[in-house]
């Protein structure tokens, strides 16, 4: 292990959640996913969604899609799923979607709580972030239920038929989708309209030396077994690993670019990412 790794473990362990501790754990030391999905479980409610700040950047407790796909998300990423409990959150998504499955962000409930600036009225819109990124991750578990199947189809009219969006974060939430889609030729096909659509989209940073918030290639593809890494030449990738490498903080973790909405979401957004930034060095062979 080295000093930068154990930097970042110093970090999460005076400032980590519960949830990224146990994460950090299951992905580097050997723990059973189970502790991970006990840990999400907390912030369950009894509607089957998630709330309680899964995603920092609001604190309203009430259950929104975005907390449903970072609880999918930390399951996946711990190879552990509670289908009970997963099931309980696929019913909760049946209740909030459109027609057709698809689900927004959030709902204007949050506006009753702390909340970063720019979570406002956009996040109250059905799209495919984040339909596409929640879909992606079910697949991803294996779980089967009927609203996957309505959200998925949604997903895929609109890849096929509509406009891409035009925000990298949208971009990447399809990329997800499409990576644990069932049908691969399909998906292969469509990575390629996206890749296009990434190329000009906003909150996409390509230069490695900009320092504005944004999705890097590193989010595309997080792990050097990415499907995606093939959508960017290797000299871009070992430059934002560079990037990535350098923007470790004398505290051991790595900082945010954005305002969360108070210091707590500060502290829970740097252990996020600093977990997120030592998979992907540990990944890519840095650390």
């Amino acid at each position: 292990m080295t000093a930068r790794f154990l930097d970042g473990r110093e970090f999460l362990r005076r400032n980590g959640r519960l949830v990224e501790r146990r994460l950090f754990a299951t992905c580097f030391e050997g723990a059973p996913g189970q502790g991970v999905v006990d840990a999400v479980r907390g912030y369950a409610n009894d509607d089957g969604g998630f709330g309680h700040g899964l995603e920092p950047d609001k604190r309203c407790p009430a259950s929104l899609p975005i907390d449903v796909e970072c609880a999918l998300a930390a399951m996946a990423t711990a190879r552990t799923v509670d289908l009970p409990l997963v099931h309980a959150a696929c019913d909760y998504l049946a209740t909030v979607a459109t027609d057709g499955g698809a689900v927004p962000l959030a709902f204007p409930v949050i506006e009753d709580y702390p909340r970063a600036e720019h979570w406002s009225e956009w996040t109250y819109e059905p799209a495919l972030n984040p339909t596409a990124g929640i879909v992606g991750r079910l697949h991803e578990l294996r779980v089967e239920h009927p609203w996957i199947d309505a959200a998925a189809a949604w997903c895929w009219k609109q890849i096929d038929t509509a406009e891409l969006p035009t925000d990298a974060h949208a971009l990447s939430e399809v990329l997800g989708f499409l990576a644990q889609a069932p049908d691969q030729d399909r998906a292969r096909a469509a990575a390629a309209k996206v890749r296009d659509a990434l190329a000009g989209a906003s909150w996409f940073k390509l230069d490695p030396d900009d320092s504005a918030y944004g999705l890097s290639p590193l989010t595309v593809a997080s792990s050097a077994d990415s499907p995606w890494r093939a959508l960017f030449t290797e000299d871009v990738i070992q430059a934002h690993l560079d990037r990535l490498e350098r923007d470790q903080q004398e505290d051991g973790g790595w900082p945010v670019t954005w305002q969360p909405p108070g210091e707590a979401a500060l502290l829970e957004w740097r252990g996020i990412v600093t977990l997120e930034s030592l998979r992907t060095l540990v990944s890519y062979g840095r650390l």
